[in-house]
């Protein structure tokens, strides 16, 4: 018994029941591992909860390959209507600020970010939400343009590229 409930309680906290003095959340999307160093540094900066937006499935490497038309990243974000699965989701309504992290694909955020961004709507609206993100070629001002077309009734703040070299 004792030990079901310790398993309890860590699934708890793993999916942000308890927030504990951790006002803000750092929630991120990383397909090859650079958002993903970069989120762990920021959350760690601002001493937010750390949480991955994982795929159901996740991505390989033939997978990202923008130049071929038949990739699923090309699949994915060649149709707007597009919204790939989540493996797992979380209570984000305890966090007060939300930094949302995610590579530049084809200019904008990945499909998987909306798909994130639909599912927690009404735990969003009102929150000051700081997208960052990470791209060898990219700004980021194109992306946080297309997130505010697209979630107009979201609190966006500024942007922030923050690749290695612009910390």
């Amino acid at each position: 018994m004792k030990k079901g409930f310790l398993v309890f309680m860590a699934t708890l906290m793993s999916i942000g029941v308890f927030a504990g003095e951790q006002k803000a959340l750092v929630a991120y999307f990383s397909a090859t591992g650079t958002t993903k160093a970069v989120a762990e540094q920021l959350a760690q900066e601002k001493n937010a909860f750390l949480w991955e937006i994982e795929p159901y499935q996740h991505y390989t490497a033939e997978d990202l390959n923008w130049r071929n038309k038949q990739s699923r990243s090309s699949i994915e974000m060649a149709d707007e209507e597009e919204r790939p699965m989540i493996k797992q989701c979380m209570n984000i309504t305890p966090y007060e600020t939300i930094y949302l992290g995610f590579p530049i694909w084809w200019g904008i955020c990945p499909r998987i970010i909306q798909s994130w961004l639909d599912n927690n709507i009404p735990q969003l609206e009102g929150k000051p939400i700081y997208p960052f993100a990470t791209s060898g070629s990219s700004e980021i001002g194109p992306a946080v343009e297309y997130l505010k077309k697209q979630y107009p009734m979201l609190n966006w703040q500024e942007g922030k590229l923050m690749n290695a070299s612009k910390k």
